[in-house]
């Protein structure tokens, strides 16, 4: 399938989210991988997670860039070869990138029950106190915008040690809010971050941004 959606956040921020359809072979012949990347994708036991791989280089042809271009660091914090920052997320059916002049963090995830079962892992006391068990369609859309920003904002930071539930902290919203705010408090950080998030089908999309 083409590219599914678009969004020009600003004249600087933009995100592309890839609907995985293809199959490997498909999306294997309409990218150029470098040598490194191909030993990467051998390596990888689950062809869902094969054709998100490639399905993100694709998305990466789509802005021009390639596959030579993008590199990671020591602890798997993906740049490209320009000054761009860009953030790379993929779930099941979906990929997704953003490109920004500013450090940023994306993630999409997949909207499941399982995720009451591990949300004491995650939530902080402070944020149960503006969710709703009671009503579970909407206490399951939360819990995965507070996963995903959660995990956005690590991406961002990308620093060894910090928990989700005892470093960062989301503010209380509401699902037609479509944007939040979040607090990482680790060590002697102590940074705010805006953040976006909307649902794309059974998938919610989160994308976050240092203040």
């Amino acid at each position: 399938m083409p590219l599914h959606k678009t969004i020009q956040y600003n004249p600087n921020t933009k995100i592309l989210i890839w609907k995985i359809t293809e199959s490997f072979d498909a999306l294997f012949s309409e990218v150029l991988l470098k040598e490194k990347t191909l030993t990467r994708l051998q390596g990888m036991k689950s062809e869902t997670h094969q054709r998100a791989f490639l399905s993100v280089r694709k998305l990466l042809q789509e802005t021009g860039h390639n596959d030579l271009q993008l590199h990671y660091d020591d602890y798997g914090k993906p740049a490209l070869d320009n000054e761009n920052h860009i953030s790379i997320t993929h779930s099941f059916d979906f990929s997704a990138i953003i490109l920004s002049d500013k450090n940023v963090g994306i993630d999409i995830e997949q909207r499941r029950e399982k995720i009451i079962r591990i949300a004491d892992k995650f939530v902080d006391d402070s944020e149960f106190l503006f969710l709703n068990k009671e009503n579970q369609q909407d206490y399951i859309s939360k819990l995965t915008v507070i996963w995903g920003i959660k995990e956005a904002v690590f991406k961002i930071r990308n620093e060894k040690g910090i928990s989700f539930k005892d470093h960062i902290f989301v503010a209380p919203f509401e699902m037609a809010d479509l944007k939040a705010e979040a607090l990482l408090t680790f060590e002697n950080l102590n940074v705010k971050f805006e953040i976006s998030f909307e649902e794309i089908e059974n998938y919610t999309l989160v994308y976050a941004f240092e203040k």
